[in-house]
Order: C-alpha cells, then structure tokens, then sequence
C-alpha cells in the first residue's frame, strides 16, 4: 500500500483534527449512539499537542494524505485532548508506572485493514525502548476489539458525563510489554 509511518508535527494537527473528526462520528457506529458519538468527539477527541512536542504521536500516510494515527505516552494524562487538561502533565516512571495508549483514529474508508495494528506495535516497541514494560489506556468501544487482538485486557469500566447529560462507556485496558 506504500504507507509511512513517521512522528507527527505540528504541521500535521489540522489534516488529524478533521481524520478523528471523521472518524470520531462513523467509526462509532454500532458501538455508541449517534449522541454519544458526536459528543465524545466535540468534548472528548483531538490531537494532544503534548504528546506531538514529546515525539510520541505517529501518523500513518499514503501520499501525504493521514490515513490514520495514534500514539503513545509517557506522561499521566490517560486521555483526551489538550481541550480535557487542566493541570500539569507529568512524566511517569516507567520502573513502576504504565505507559499510555492514546489517541487512536483510522480514516473511516480504511477501516480493518492492519493501520490500528500497525500503529499499536509501534508504540508498543517505542514504549519498550524507552523502559515501559506495561501500557494502558482508557479505550472507547469502536477500539476495544483492535486493543483485545493485540493483547489487551480490560481492567476496568469508565464512564464520562458530557455536557447535555450525555453518558459515554470507555473500558480501561492494560498489557505487559517487557
């Protein structure tokens, strides 16, 4: 498929932005409502600048075009984007802490077709590099079935309140990696 996979950049959040809108909506399908779909991506989904200035977020594209991304953290926020933040987001210590999964999207026309394994292998490898020998994250239900094929288990269930009483399920997932 001539694909590369390379850190994204700044120069890239506009292009990702309108991808995990896009997927946000129609990757959601048969796994939230379409009011818990649109409110998760509206108050919940974007690009974490953080983890593109940490070199931890990846892009995967053909031809210039992102077709998907995700990445992984080193730091304690276990999701959302920049909008979530409101305090500080420390460095964890990869001898008693896991690493973070975080920010998975795949562009809606290239649903199952290995972009999400792909971008999970990498950071798992990259997480392990830089001493990680566990990751976790917090997944949403479109992602949960990539997390369990690639060694995931949940650990536990989330619930976020968004605006407009909305209720969304995560499932918290953790593996070993070292």
């Amino acid at each position: 498929m001539d694909l590369t996979l390379r850190p994204a950049t700044q120069d890239d959040i506009p292009a990702l932005e309108a991808l995990i809108a896009r997927s946000g909506i129609a990757l959601s399908r048969g796994f939230y409502t379409e009011e818990q779909a649109r409110a998760i991506t509206r108050h919940v989904f974007g690009v974490d600048t953080q983890l593109v200035r940490d070199g931890t977020y990846f892009v995967i594209e053909r031809g210039g075009t992102p077709l998907a991304c995700g990445g992984w953290s080193k730091r304690a926020t276990l999701f959302g984007a920049d909008r979530m933040k409101a305090a500080a987001d420390p460095l964890l210590d990869p001898a008693t802490e896991a690493g973070r999964i975080r920010a998975f999207f795949v562009d809606p026309s290239m649903p199952r077709q290995g972009l999400g394994t792909m971008l999970i292998r990498h950071c798992e490898a990259e997480a392990a590099r830089a001493g990680f020998t566990a990751l976790e994250m917090a997944a949403t239900m479109p992602g949960v079935p990539l997390y369990r094929s690639a060694g995931y288990e949940t650990t536990g269930e989330i619930e976020l309140d968004l605006p407009g009483g909305i209720k969304v399920p995560l499932a918290r997932m953790r593996k070993h990696i070292g």
